[in-house]
């Protein structure tokens, strides 16, 4: 028990060391720090606040939304209570019988905060309504509706903002690129914190317009200009070095531009894999996406590194056998072209 405790703990330590350094999370956030600016960190994301308010997660939306009307709703009604306080309005000051109220029925802090409800929401019960002989409250009632129509359309726009993102969605002129991110030295001995290689991905049919309809499976060529060239399958989780993938396109349905973006580690790389097929036709002709299979990997015949790809005839890491996938349709494939894909 203690041992499997221990384990659990050391992985999850290990798990927030690599997410500490990536520069890019799994989900595509950034992960940068910016110093020595004008403004820190929390004021340099209030100076875009449009664009840090669409950007963030789905649950710190809702809970501004709550917050940002809950807030106004009690700061007001705090306001409300004041006013009749200083008018004699309240239930304990006793007002005499023939005392006109600046607000009917608000007697105490649950009916100011319900009135405060009203206002700026314009549901107008008929239980409390302002009078006209304290200019005040009509003041305040004027600064509440405004205040209250600036959080409607702000929040509104907000939600609408974030509903209407690119995300999921069938893609249009799609293209597909990385960048390698590592540390180098150069041969002047200076040291390149983030170099950046590029790294080409490409489907059977090409790189560009890639036509997204149903799943894909991008790979990477290793040949002699490849960054990947002299890694082999006993050193690559020894490399130091994040694998940033980018998709552009163009949304289907609002024809809006998007990018996602993800990245890998070399603990998360695996040599010597392929993917399950996902693909089948039915028997009524129409294609199948199975999706029981998506991530799933078979080992296959892979060298042990590029080079001995290149140089030793026949020298593989992995055997060619397969698992069978009862679950699709037999078909014939092709003998594989002479490269080594990752």
């Amino acid at each position: 028990m203690f041992r499997f405790v221990s384990k659990c703990f050391r992985d999850c330590l290990a798990e927030r060391r690599h997410r500490r350094t990536r520069l890019v999370t799994k989900d595509g956030r950034c992960n940068i720090e910016y110093g020595n600016i004008k403004y820190s960190n929390h004021f340099a994301l209030l100076a875009d606040f449009w664009t840090t308010f669409v950007e963030i997660r789905w649950r710190f939306v809702l809970f501004l939304f709550i917050a940002a009307f809950t807030l106004s709703w009690f700061l007001f009604g705090l306001l409300w209570y004041w006013i009749a306080r200083t008018n004699g309005d309240l239930a304990w000051q006793n007002p005499p019988s023939n005392h006109t109220p600046c607000v009917d029925n608000v007697v105490g802090l649950t009916t100011a905060f319900l009135y405060s409800i009203e206002t700026q929401t314009t549901i107008g019960y008929g239980g409390r309504a302002l009078t006209h002989l304290c200019p005040g409250a009509v003041s305040l009632l004027v600064i509440q509706s405004l205040i209250g129509a600036i959080i409607n359309c702000f929040m509104c726009g907000v939600i609408l903002s974030k509903i209407s993102l690119p995300m999921r969605k069938t893609l249009m002129g799609s293209q597909i690129y990385g960048k390698l991110l590592r540390t180098t030295n150069t041969p002047d001995g200076e040291t390149i914190i983030m170099d950046q290689v590029n790294i080409e991905f490409m489907v059977d049919a090409g790189k560009d317009n890639l036509f997204f309809v149903c799943p894909l499976t991008l790979y990477h060529v290793i040949d002699k200009s490849s960054p990947f060239f002299d890694m082999a399958v006993d050193t690559l989780h020894k490399q130091e070095f994040e694998l940033v993938v980018f998709l552009d396109g163009t949304a289907e349905s609002t024809s809006s531009s998007c990018q996602v973006r993800t990245s890998f580690i070399p603990q998360e790389i695996m040599w010597g894999y392929n993917f399950l097929p996902i693909i089948s036709r039915s028997k009524e002709g129409r294609y199948r996406v199975d999706f029981s299979n998506f991530s799933k990997v078979v080992p296959v015949a892979t060298a042990h590194c590029a080079y001995c790809f290149h140089n030793i005839k026949g020298h593989h890491h992995h055997s060619r056998d397969g698992h069978d996938n009862k679950g699709f349709e037999v078909i014939e494939i092709q003998d594989p072209p002479s490269v080594t894909k990752m």
